[in-house]
């Protein structure tokens, strides 16, 4: 699959061709784009070839392969999502797309482990957004280029079918690993609280926080069966004491707050597994990675794709590069 970025009349060239495409970009630029075989995200931060950018007239463009010899673009709401790995093709992958803060957000955020066939197939994508300049006076949408339709409140997949003979595969980079202090778990699963138990004791989680003057640039990291997966802290508030995160933690999941990093865009180079650089069809990287690591201007080897909300891997990944591969058998 090519990536790359375009001018809108370029994009608007290659939908009429025919071309199927996954597509990010500010919504100002989605939204006059002519019907076609495509599914867009809202979103002006990029990683492109000459490095982290800041964009609201250009489209990033993942156009599907001729190895892709079928594909249905499909939505969901918060409760048909349930169903989006027994929708996909038996050899293939699927595409999605997310509005950030949507109640399909929360719901996929929760329950994507538990959805009847998870990981059938790989599910790679990510949670749509704005310009951080726009927060709280647009939301993040999701544009069906078949029907031209913009919705806030609704997710969109390309399920493709791949040729006989190739397989898709998915992977992340996560740069952060657990650190050496304490063990936080949670009683029960969400996004908020105020409690929350430290090597088995119980504390106010703000009050914790701030008396161990934690980074929360750092998120916290558990162990999924080998994977290492984050939390990013959203806000910690001292007059209500809500901890809030991006992303959920689980009950009886341990956590440990990641190691700092001194370098971030070393780190992810150095990450990047170099058998599968070439193969990557589509990558994402998250916001925070941006913002943290000041990311505008610099790049992070030869990995490209839009910046996001979230990113998703079978299911809701935070502070974490996304990618996935198309192989020959």
């Amino acid at each position: 699959m090519k990536q790359v970025m375009y001018k809108k009349a370029a994009v608007a060239s290659l939908i009429k061709s025919g071309k199927k495409l996954y597509l990010a970009a500010d919504e100002s630029m989605l939204s006059q784009l002519p019907k076609g075989q495509w599914i867009g995200g809202t979103i002006p931060y990029f990683m492109a070839e000459q490095g982290g950018k800041v964009s609201r007239d250009e489209i990033f463009v993942t156009e599907l392969p001729k190895t892709v010899v079928d594909a249905k673009i499909v939505a969901y709401d918060d409760k048909s999502i349930a169903s989006v790995y027994e929708d996909a093709y038996d050899n293939g992958f699927s595409l999605i797309v997310i509005p950030a803060t949507s109640p399909v957000h929360l719901s996929f955020a929760m329950n994507a482990a538990a959805y009847k066939q998870f990981a059938k197939v790989p599910l790679v994508g990510w949670i749509t957004g704005m310009h951080l300049s726009d927060l709280g006076k647009v939301s993040a949408k999701v544009v069906d280029g078949q029907t031209g339709k913009i919705s806030s409140d609704r997710a969109l997949v390309f399920h493709c079918k791949l040729a006989k003979g190739f397989y898709a595969d998915v992977g992340i980079v996560n740069i952060f690993e657990q650190g050496d202090g304490d063990t936080i778990t949670f009683s029960s699963s969400g996004w908020t609280t105020e409690k929350a138990f430290v090597n088995g004791k119980e504390v106010n989680f703000a009050d914790y926080i701030k008396s161990k003057k934690l980074d929360i640039r750092l998120p916290l990291v558990a162990d999924y069966t080998g994977t290492r997966i984050n939390i990013s802290f959203q806000s910690v508030e001292g007059k209500s004491g809500k901890v809030t995160f991006y992303a959920p933690f689980f009950e009886g999941v341990e956590y440990k707050q990641a190691k700092p990093i001194d370098n971030y865009v070393e780190r992810f180079v150095t990450h990047m597994p170099k058998d599968k650089a070439e193969k990557i069809c589509f990558s994402c990287n998250c916001i925070l990675n941006f913002l943290y690591s000041e990311l505008e201007g610099k790049q992070t080897g030869h990995v490209v794709g839009p910046i996001t909300f979230g990113e998703i891997v079978y299911q809701l990944l935070n502070q974490t590069l996304a990618y996935l591969t198309i192989e020959k058998e």
